[in-house]
């Protein structure tokens, strides 16, 4: 795998069923969503395709070929607070995935985990990058820690996946570092 054959370009409505299609893939819904919670177009819709929100949706694609989801917004003061981040510091926040399970294990999760980081740190000013995966997601954990991530704060019983409250890190990525 190459990265220079992965591009980022914003979220269109004809995108649409790539998302259906990923999220209806159980292996996908694993990770991302809940194996419960699969998405049909509606959902799709309610859920990527907000009117009023300030995050930014964007399709990943590998050699022309659509292949994943991320999305970046700017920390809100609340959030901030919190964590216990300086308020005025340029803080985003991201969440991705890979939606052809045929691309795994093939190290594009590091290059699309980068190709946000350079994105947010040279458009935005991004001093830092946060996200928060499961404990249990190795393979995701192992992938930020590969991108500059660190570990910061253990966030218990955090996330609602597939019928329970999960463990998440909270893993940040600093400009500075």
């Amino acid at each position: 795998m190459r990265a220079a054959l992965l591009k980022m370009r914003p979220l269109l409505l004809q995108d649409a069923p790539f998302l259906v299609t990923w999220l209806s893939d159980e292996r996908v819904l694993h990770y991302y969503e809940g194996r419960d919670r699969p998405h049909d177009l509606q959902l799709v819709h309610e859920h990527f395709y907000p009117k009023d929100d300030d995050t930014s949706r964007c399709l990943f694609l590998y050699d022309g070929h659509p292949i994943g989801y991320g999305q970046y917004y700017p920390l809100d003061q609340e959030s901030k607070q919190a964590y216990g981040y300086d308020p005025s510091s340029i803080i985003y926040g991201i969440d991705q995935f890979i939606g052809e399970p045929s691309y795994w294990d093939r190290g594009l999760g590091t290059f699309l985990v980068q190709t946000l980081l350079v994105h947010l740190s040279t458009h935005f000013g991004a001093q830092k990058v946060v996200l928060d995966p499961q404990a249990s997601n190795a393979r995701a954990i192992r992938c930020y820690e590969k991108c500059g991530f660190q570990k910061v704060k253990w966030h218990p019983r955090h996330e609602w996946h597939e019928g329970s409250l999960r463990d998440c890190w909270l893993m940040e990525w600093n400009s500075l570092s």
